[in-house]
């Protein structure tokens, strides 16, 4: 069975995908930009505040669907500056915790509304073993 999640806790879709989707004892979290929650596209400001509201998000994200951060897997994070890397990789790490999950971390260039990151993540969902 497939459940498509959808919380008011983190920005709505702006196209054709669901926030997550639950499958099989996993939750897939798509990609979430730093915006706030709010209507009008506002990204947070700053790239402390951007790293700390796009890990908000998919934190809010995985709640809705019955994980958390602890049962993160993997963590996919598209930087559109390599630069940022050292301070991300810091605020990441202090945010996510111990163990840490399995993570890619993708140069790509500019995002979507002039972000300066983007994460999306696989997590346990549920009583898995």
């Amino acid at each position: 069975m497939i459940e498509h999640i959808l919380t008011h806790k983190a920005p709505v879709p702006r196209g054709h995908y669901a926030q997550a989707t639950k499958a099989n004892g996993f939750v897939f979290v798509s990609g979430q930009l730093p915006l706030t929650t709010d209507t009008d596209l506002t990204l947070a400001q700053g790239l402390e505040a951007q790293v700390h509201q796009a890990l908000t998000n998919m934190r809010e994200v995985l709640l809705a669907a019955g994980s958390d951060i602890g049962s993160l897997v993997s963590v996919q994070i598209y930087v559109s500056n390599i630069d940022n890397w050292p301070r991300v990789n810091e605020l990441y790490r202090a945010f996510i915790g111990e163990p840490a999950p399995a993570r890619t971390v993708v140069p790509c260039g500019d995002l979507h509304y002039g972000a300066l990151l983007e994460i999306s993540a696989i997590a346990l969902c549920g009583d898995v073993s």
